[in-house]
This record gives C-alpha cells, structure tokens and sequence, in this order.
C-alpha cells in the first residue's frame, strides 16, 4: 500500500524528556526517524502476533508516562 501525502494524518504525541533525548541519541546512531519507527511498529502491532503480546506485556510501560 502506497500512501502519499493527502492521506497522510498529523498527530502529536506527549513523551517525557528523558524518553525523547534517549530516542534522539539512539535514532542518530541508527539512522531512524521517529516517524519510520512509528510506522513499523504499527504495522507489526496489526499483522504479528508476537510483537502485540510483547508490546501489551511491556513491564517499563510507566518509563514513557502511560502508566501511573
């Protein structure tokens, strides 16, 4: 599926600083944008099992801010 720019969505995402400043520094050393990882990692979430349980089981969860 090839998707161009109408279709795509702008969205924002709130991270904590520390999450953002990790993600920055490992992101330039492996050649990723945020976006790329976003994308795949959606795409795994909707087609592989495995990584949806690893995912939904992930004990680090409140590192990000989306467990209290």
């Amino acid at each position: 599926m090839k998707v161009g720019k109408k279709d795509d969505i702008l969205t924002t995402v709130r991270l904590t600083e520390q999450l953002f400043e990790d993600f920055k520094q490992e992101a330039l050393r492996d050649k990723i944008t945020m976006r790329n990882l976003l994308e795949r990692a959606m795409y795994l979430y909707l087609l592989d099992p495995t990584f949806k349980a690893v995912i939904k089981n992930q004990l680090h969860a409140y590192y990000t801010g989306s467990i209290k």
